[in-house]
C-alpha cells in the first residue's frame, strides 16, 4: 500500500512543478501578446492574434478550440446565454460558444485555484498581464461596436442623473430661505439645512462608489437615485424641521452616488477617441440641472397662492411644490436606467464572460442597425478574463434568523468597500490619489464657497441701498384714518394715532418707535420684519393679525384683545422681487458656464485634460481679484458670471481625468473618495465664507485665489491620461 501512496504522491508534486514551468511561459507569452496589441493598434482591429496565441498555448493554458469554439480538456465550459441553443439553427461566424478565453477561467467568476507553494508575486504579476491584454483587447472590442445609437442612449440616461445631482445643489439654496420661515426656524439652527444636505452627500459619494466597485454600476445607480427620489419626495410633505432635515440628508445620501456611477458607466462604454469629448459633453448636464432649478424656483416659489392648508397643523406651501417638482428628474432617470444594461467592463472585471459578450453583442447591433447595416456580424467570440486573487469569500450565516442574514450581508460589502478603498492607496495609485483628492477639495472648495459668499454679498449690497431708501417720520398725529394699503420700508417715531383703522394691509420693513396707539382696531394684518418698539397700545382690538409678543418689544399693552390670531411663521412673496433677483442672478450664474462647458468639450482631447484642468483653475484663481472693484450688483453679477465660466472647464477635465486614472476594480471607489472630499470642501466653504459676508473683501478673494491656483499647480502634476486605454 505504501509504494502505490508514493508513487501518486510524486506524480501530484511532478505535476505542480510542470504547471509552474508552463505559467512561467505562459506570462512571457501573454507580454509579448501585449506588446503587439499596441504596435498593430494603429494599423486596424485584428482579433486574431489573441486566438492565435491561444492556440499555440493550448496545452499551457489547458483549452483546445474547435471550429471557432473552445474546449477545455479537464472541464466543459457551459454559457447560461446560449444554452438551449438549437443544433437546427444556422451557426454564424462570430457566434458565441459559451467559453471563456485565457486565464484559466471556465463558466462565470473566473476565479484561480492557487497552489499553495504558488509564489503570490507570481500570480501578481500575471493578473497585471491579464488586465492589461483585457484593456487591449476591450478597447478594440469597443470601436469594433462603434459609437452610435447606444452610446447616445446611454448620455441622455446617464445625464438625467447627473441632472438631478445638480438640482440637489440648488435646492438647497433656493429652499432654505422659505423652509427655515415656514417652520419657525430660530436663528440657531437656521443654515443647518445646507451642511445637512453635503454631509449626507459626502457618505452617499463614498458608500455608492465604493458598491458600484462590488456589485455593479447599473444596480447601484438604480437603487440611489431611487432613494433619493422617495426622499424627495416625502420632505415636501413633512411638516417638523427636525424630520425634514432628516429626509433631506438621506436624500442627498442618495443622490451623492450620481457623479462616481455616473462617469464611470460611461467612461466603460466608450473608445479612447471618444472618451474625452463625450464625457465632457456629458458635464452639460449638471448645468441644465441648475437651470432647471432656477427656472422652477422663479416661477413656482414667489406665488405664495400655490399653497393650501389642512387647519392649521398641515401647511403645502409653494416651495413645496418645488420640491416636488425638482425630484421629477430623478424619477425620470430611474424609470430610464431600467432599459439599460450593466456595463460590459464591470462584467469582465467580474469574471462574467457571459454576460459581458452578450452587452458588448447589443451594443454592436443597436449601432450597427442605426447605420443601415444589421447584416455585419459580432466577430468577437472570446474575451480575456483577469484572475481574482485574494477574494474575499462571503460566508454563510448559520442562523435562520433572515435579520441576522441582512445584517451580516451588510457588514460583508462595507467590508469588501474598505478593502477596495485600501487598494486605492497602494503604489502605483497612491500617488494619484493624493494628488486627485488635494484637487478636488481646493476646486470644491473655492467653488462652493464663492457661490456662497457671491449672493450673500449681493444681497448685502441690496440691504444697503435699501435701507438708504427709507422713509422716515417724526410727531406725525393721524386720527379715525383707514389704513388699507401696504406700508414699506418706514420709520415712524414719536406717532400718535387714535382711532385707527388697519384693515386687510401689510407692514413691510416698517418700525413704529415712541409712539401711542389709542383705540385702534387693527384686521388682517400682515407684518414682514416689522416691529413696534417702546410702544404704548391702550384699548385696541387685534383680529386675524400676527401681532405678537416677538414684534412688540419694550411695549406696553393695556386692556387689549387678541382674538384669533394667526399662528406660526407667516410667509408671504407678494410684491417681493428680491425673490425674483435672486433666482435669477442663480439662473444667469448657471447659464454663464455654457460656453466653458463648449469650449472644454471640444478642446479636451487636442489641448489636453492636464492643460485644460490646470489652466481653468488658475485664471479661475486670477480672475477672483477682479471682485476689488465689484462695487454693485451689476458689477458682482458680471464677475460671478466670469468666474462659472472660467471654472467649469476644471470641473469637466477633472472628471475625465479621475475616471480614466483609475483601473475598473477600483473605479467607483476612487471616484466616489473624490468626490466625497469635495463635498467636505463645499461644508468648510459654506461656512468659512459665509461668516465673512459684509466683514471683509480681501479674505475671501486672497482665500479663494490661493486655493484655486495651489489646486491647479497641483493638477498639472497629475499623468496625462489622453492616450491610454482604459485599464
Amino acid at each position: 500500500m505504501e509504494d502505490p501512496y508514493r508513487d501518486r504522491t510524486s506524480l501530484a508534486k511532478g505535476a505542480r512543478d510542470i504547471a509552474k514551468v508552463a505559467k512561467r511561459h505562459a506570462v512571457k507569452k501573454v507580454s509579448k501578446v501585449v506588446d503587439r496589441a499596441s504596435d498593430e493598434y494603429a494599423s486596424g482591429r485584428n482579433y486574431s492574434r489573441f486566438e492565435n496565441d491561444e492556440d499555440e498555448g493550448a496545452d499551457e493554458d489547458g483549452y483546445t478550440y474547435q471550429d471557432g469554439g473552445a474546449q477545455r480538456e479537464e472541464d466543459e465550459g457551459s454559457s447560461d446565454a446560449t444554452e438551449g441553443h438549437d443544433d437546427e439553427d444556422e451557426i454564424y461566424e462570430g457566434e458565441y460558444q459559451g467559453v471563456p478565453a485565457g486565464g484559466g477561467a471556465s463558466g462565470g467568476r473566473g476565479q484561480v485555484a492557487v497552489d499553495g507553494v504558488k509564489d503570490k508575486r507570481e500570480l501578481e504579476k500575471e493578473r497585471e498581464a491579464d488586465v492589461e491584454e483585457l484593456a487591449q483587447q476591450y478597447e478594440l472590442i469597443i470601436q469594433e461596436c462603434g459609437h452610435g445609437r447606444f452610446q447616445w442612449q446611454l448620455f441622455f440616461v446617464l445625464g438625467l442623473a447627473l441632472m438631478s445631482d445638480g438640482v440637489e445643489v440648488f435646492v438647497v439654496g433656493f429652499v432654505l430661505p422659505s423652509a427655515e420661515t415656514d417652520m419657525c426656524v430660530p436663528n440657531s439652527g437656521a443654515g443647518w439645512l445646507g451642511s445637512v444636505v453635503y454631509l449626507g452627500m459626502m457618505v452617499g459619494a463614498f458608500f455608492w462608489g465604493g458598491l458600484s466597485d462590488k456589485v455593479g454600476r447599473r444596480q447601484c445607480l438604480l437603487v440611489c437615485m431611487s432613494v433619493n427620489g422617495f426622499f424627495s419626495f416625502l420632505s415636501s410633505f413633512v411638516q417638523g424641521y427636525g424630520t425634514f432635515l432628516f429626509c433631506r440628508m438621506f436624500s442627498g445620501f442618495g443622490i451623492g452616488g450620481a457623479v462616481p456611477i455616473v462617469f464611470s458607466y460611461f467612461a466603460e462604454c466608450l473608445a479612447r477617441e471618444k472618451r474625452g469629448e463625450h464625457l465632457s459633453w456629458l458635464c452639460m448636464f449638471w448645468m441644465v440641472g441648475g437651470i432647471y432649478a432656477s427656472a422652477m424656483a422663479w416661477a413656482i416659489i414667489p406665488h405664495y397662492g400655490w399653497s393650501f392648508s389642512m387647519g392649521s397643523a398641515y401647511q403645502f406651501h409653494s416651495w413645496r411644490v418645488f420640491v416636488v417638482v425638482c425630484a421629477l428628474p430623478c424619477v425620470s432617470a430611474v424609470v430610464a436606467l431600467t432599459f439599460m444594461p450593466e456595463s460590459p467592463r464591470f462584467y469582465l472585471e467580474m469574471g462574467k464572460h457571459d454576460e459581458a459578450w452578450m452587452v458588448l453583442k447589443q451594443i454592436h447591433d443597436t449601432n450597427m442597425r442605426a447605420r443601415g447595416e444589421p447584416e455585419k456580424v459580432f466577430t468577437v467570440n472570446r474575451i480575456k478574463i483577469p484572475k481574482h486573487l485574494d477574494e474575499l469569500v462571503e460566508m454563510q450565516s448559520e442562523s435562520a434568523n433572515p435579520v441576522l442574514k441582512v445584517l451580516f450581508r451588510i457588514k460583508s460589502e462595507l467590508y469588501g468597500i474598505w478593502l477596495t478603498f485600501m487598494k486605492c492607496w497602494d503604489y502605483p495609485v497612491k500617488d494619484n490619489t493624493v494628488k486627485l483628492a488635494i484637487v478636488w477639495f481646493s476646486l470644491s472648495f473655492g467653488y462652493y464657497g464663492l457661490s456662497v459668499w457671491f449672493p450673500d454679498v449681493i444681497k448685502h449690497l441690496q440691504a444697503d441701498d435699501y435701507a438708504s431708501r427709507v422713509k422716515i417720520h417724526n410727531n406725525e398725529r393721524t386720527e379715525d384714518f383707514t389704513f388699507n394699503f401696504t406700508l414699506e420700508n418706514q420709520i415712524h417715531r414719536n406717532g400718535v394715532f387714535i382711532n385707527d383703522r388697519f384693515i386687510g394691509m401689510k407692514f413691510k420693513a416698517v418700525t413704529f418707535i415712541d409712539s401711542s396707539f389709542q383705540s385702534c382696531y387693527f384686521e388682517d394684518v400682515s407684518s414682514v420684519g416689522s416691529v413696534f418698539r417702546n410702544c404704548t397700545i391702550i384699548d385696541g382690538f387685534f383680529y386675524n393679525t400676527d401681532i405678537d409678543d416677538s414684534k412688540l418689544i419694550g411695549s406696553t399693552v393695556i386692556n387689549s384683545t387678541f382674538a384669533h390670531n394667526k399662528t406660526g411663521c407667516q410667509m408671504t412673496f407678494d410684491d417681493d422681487y428680491s425673490a425674483y433677483w435672486v433666482y435669477f442672478i442663480n439662473f444667469l450664474g448657471t447659464l454663464a458656464v455654457l460656453p466653458g462647458n463648449i469650449v472644454s468639450a471640444l478642446l479636451m482631447d487636442k489641448v489636453g485634460r492636464l492643460s485644460m484642468l490646470g489652466g481653468s483653475m488658475v485664471l479661475s484663481g486670477i480672475s477672483c481679484f477682479f471682485l476689488w472693484f465689484g462695487t454693485s450688483e451689476s458689477m458682482m453679477i458680471a464677475m460671478l458670471c466670469l468666474y462659472n465660466g472660467l471654472s467649469i472647464s476644471a470641473w469637466n477635465s477633472l472628471d475625465v481625468v479621475t475616471a480614466e486614472l483609475y483601473p475598473t476594480d477600483r473605479r467607483g471607489t476612487g471616484f466616489g473618495f473624490c468626490n466625497a472630499m469635495c463635498k467636505l470642501a463645499a461644508v468648510l466653504g459654506n461656512v468659512i465664507f459665509g461668516s465673512l459676508v459684509g466683514i471683509t473683501k480681501s479674505i475671501p478673494i486672497l482665500l479663494a485665489s490661493t486655493v484655486l491656483v495651489g489646486g491647479g499647480l497641483v493638477g498639472l502634476r497629475l499623468p496625462d491620461t489622453r492616450s491610454n486605454v482604459l485599464m
